[in-house]
C-alpha cells in the first residue's frame, strides 16, 4: 500500500514543527488527527518516524531519509501548481512573507495592498516576528532580513539600503536641547530590549557607546510611540518618520546609520515562476517605497 500525499504533508509539518500541535496549526487540524495520520503513515511504511522527547517529536533515521524525498515531492507539487497558474498574468494562491517589524509596519502594508488590488486571487500573509523567520521549517515562503544569511540552502539577494537617524519629540528637545553627540550620555535613550536583539545589525545604540536603555521594546512602533510621548531619544528608520510627524531628526550630521534589507528564499523555490515573479515585484516595490519615504524626511 502506497502512502497518501495527504499523510506525507502531515509528516512534513510534524518534522518541521517538531510537535503535533504546531503541525496542527499549520495544517488546520487538531493534534489528535495529526497523531493518527502519523501513526497511519508509520503503519503503511512499516517504520517508526518520530520519537517523543522533552524537546518535542524528534525524527528517527528512517524519517530523515524520508524527509529528503518528501520535500522533493512537495517541491514538484508546488511547481505543478505554478505551471497551471502560468508564468504570466495575475498571481494566485497564498504567499507568506516574514519580515522584521519595522519593514512589516511601515513598508509592507502599502505594498501588499497594491499587490492585493492587482491580484484579487492572491492571499498575502505578513509574519512580523522579533526574530529571523525559519524558511527551512517553512514558517514563510520568503523573508526580508537585515543581514544576509550565510547558512542553509537559501537564495539571498540585496533589496536596498536604508537610513536611520536619531529622533526625539519636539517637546522633549525644548526641555532638553541636544547640541553634540557627546551630550547623549546625559539623555534618556529608547531602543531594543538588549537580550532580545536577534541580529547584530539592530544593535544601534552600541555603535553610539550607549550601554543603558531605560525604556525598551522589541517593537519599532512601540519605541517610536514612546519617543512621541517625549520619553527620550531613539534611533529610527527614515522611512518610518512620515508616519510620526511629531518626531524630529537630531544631530543628523553627526549620527547617521545605514543598513540594508535582503530578500531570502529557499533554494528549492527557485524553479517556481510564481514565487520568482512575486519576489521581483516585492523587491522593486520596497526599493521604490524606501526612496519615496526617505525623500519626505527633512534633515536639519
Amino acid at each position: 500500500m502506497e502512502p497518501s500525499w495527504d499523510d506525507m504533508r502531515v509528516f512534513l509539518a510534524v518534522a518541521r514543527d517538531e510537535s503535533l500541535s504546531g503541525a496542527g496549526k499549520r495544517l488546520r487540524l487538531d493534534p489528535a488527527t495529526v497523531g493518527r495520520r502519523v501513526a497511519r503513515l508509520e503503519r503503511t511504511l512499516g517504520q517508526v518516524l518520530f520519537v517523543k522527547s522533552p524537546q518535542g517529536y524528534r525524527m528517527t533515521a528512517a524519517a530523515e531519509r524520508l524527509m529528503e524525498h518528501a520535500a522533493r515531492a512537495e517541491e514538484a507539487m508546488r511547481a505543478g501548481t505554478d505551471a497551471l497558474a502560468g508564468a504570466e498574468g495575475r498571481l494566485t494562491g497564498q504567499v507568506r512573507i516574514g519580515a522584521p517589524d519595522g519593514c512589516a509596519n511601515y513598508l509592507l502594508p502599502q505594498i501588499c495592498a497594491a499587490l492585493g488590488a492587482e491580484n484579487p486571487d492572491l492571499d498575502i500573509q505578513v509574519v512580523a516576528l522579533p526574530r529571523v523567520v525559519n524558511l527551512t521549517r517553512r514558517e514563510a515562503d520568503m523573508a526580508i532580513t537585515v543581514s544576509a544569511p550565510t547558512a542553509g540552502q537559501l537564495v539571498v539577494q540585496k533589496i536596498s539600503d536604508y537610513r536611520l537617524h536619531l529622533v526625539a519629540a519636539r517637546r522633549y528637545l525644548k526641555r532638553r536641547p541636544l547640541r553634540d553627540v557627546s551630550d547623549l550620555q546625559a539623555h534618556r535613550m529608547l531602543g531594543y530590549i538588549p537580550d532580545m536583539i536577534f541580529d547584530a545589525e539592530l544593535d544601534y545604540l552600541a555603535e553610539l557607546g550607549i550601554a543603558r536603555v531605560p525604556l525598551a521594546s522589541n517593537s519599532v512602533p512601540v519605541q517610536l510611540r514612546m519617543a512621541e510621548q517625549g520619553a527620550g531619544l531613539c534611533m529610527a528608520h527614515d522611512f518610518a518618520l512620515p508616519s510620526h510627524p511629531d518626531l524630529s531628526v537630531v544631530l543628523g550630521d553627526q549620527v547617521s546609520l545605514r543598513r540594508a534589507f535582503y530578500l531570502v528564499r529557499h533554494q528549492s523555490d527557485r524553479g517556481s515562476a510564481r514565487l520568482t515573479r512575486l519576489a521581483a515585484r516585492i523587491s522593486d516595490s520596497l526599493r521604490a517605497e524606501i526612496a519615496r519615504l526617505e525623500g519626505c524626511v527633512d534633515q536639519p
